[in-house]
């Protein structure tokens, strides 16, 4: 069985950059893995927050049927200060604990620090020689934060790979909606229009109804 493993900066990355490839995945008979890297913690959230994230969290991961959960717990929006050799080897004990062969990252572009950070220590953590069943790495758009970059020397996504999604995107809408209090109404850019938007533009670009973009970074082929 082949073991993919997304690894979401926050909970919602996931499903805004890669649910409906996982959804296919998982109907291809994958095994599907969710590493979320980062968690609220009381020192910014109230209790009633932190405990509604734990129930979406767990909702989401039904509605996959993820065959595993693993969160790191690293407090939210402070992973630039991370010890970058703790989140490397957090990662990369992870990596290897789920005997991942296909790794799905952040872009390294996206406008959240957060996503810069998951991406630098999860690609130290794709050496073959200490992670051998790693064959395949890609970066997924996460829509509010890769088109929101504004570095002007960044390396812009530019998709290599796509993935029809045309019998998955309503699904992938139905488990979006489990994160409460990260849609909201369009024209905000985590909302179903804009959802609906790119993976209508990924599509066309695919010839298809509905796709999700990715960027092949590495591939190796036996």
């Amino acid at each position: 069985m082949t073991n993919i493993v997304v690894v979401a900066p926050h909970p919602d990355d996931e499903t805004l950059g890669v649910g409906g490839t996982l959804l296919k995945h998982q109907s291809q008979g994958d095994g599907i893995h969710w590493l979320i890297v980062t968690a609220m913690t009381p020192e910014r959230f109230d209790a009633s927050r932190m405990a509604r994230r734990d129930k979406e969290i767990d909702a989401v991961a039904a509605a996959y049927r993820f065959n595993s959960v693993t969160n790191l717990g690293y407090p939210t929006a402070q992973l630039d200060r991370a010890p970058q050799d703790e989140l490397i080897g957090a990662i990369g004990a992870a990596v290897s604990k789920l005997k991942a062969d296909t790794l799905y990252l952040p872009h390294p572009a996206d406008a959240h620090s957060d996503h810069h950070a998951v991406f630098r220590a999860a690609a130290a953590a794709t050496k073959w020689f200490r992670y051998p069943s790693v064959k395949r790495i890609l970066a997924y758009e996460t829509v509010s934060e890769t088109n929101f970059s504004l570095s002007p020397d960044r390396v812009a996504f530019a998709p290599t790979s796509y993935v029809d999604i045309s019998s998955w995107l309503e699904r992938k809408i139905e488990i979006m909606r489990l994160f409460e209090c990260e849609l909201g109404e369009h024209p905000f850019p985590r909302s179903e229009a804009a959802i609906r938007a790119l993976a209508t533009l990924r599509g066309s670009e695919a010839g298809c109804v509905a796709a999700e973009a990715h960027m092949l970074l590495k591939e190796i082929v036996s």
